[in-house]
């Protein structure tokens, strides 16, 4: 565990375990929750299909494509649960290929029309 107290900046940084310089990594979506088993029921979304969802986030430069650096503030959704557990997804594209995932960046879902 990680301790963290309300109000306190969480850095993190995920990285590729690969040798090949044209892979970059881009951070989809990151969820927390207070059970390790169920991120669907109780989640608060951090960043989700690439979009923003907690004014705190900010994504910090790496030298190397192959590292996705950011950070969000310990959040009211800490101070009503004992533990919040973090999922977050990431997407592994070739660098320079603008058509891909990682490059299109926030990519609002519309929903389908149940009839």
């Amino acid at each position: 565990p990680y301790y963290i107290d309300l109000n306190q900046n969480l850095y993190l940084q995920a990285y590729l375990h690969s040798s090949d310089p044209n892979l970059i990594v881009f951070v989809d979506t990151c969820v927390a929750s207070p059970d390790p088993h169920d991120f669907n029921t109780l989640v608060y979304d951090i960043i989700k299909n690439g979009c923003v969802r907690d004014s705190s986030y900010a994504t910090y430069y790496s030298p190397y494509s192959h590292f996705a650096r950011f950070k969000f503030n310990a959040f009211e959704f800490i101070s009503r649960h004992t533990s919040v557990y973090l999922q977050c997804q990431l997407v592994v594209c070739r660098l320079g290929d603008y058509s891909s995932r990682c490059y299109r960046g926030c990519v609002n879902r519309s929903k389908r029309d149940a009839s």
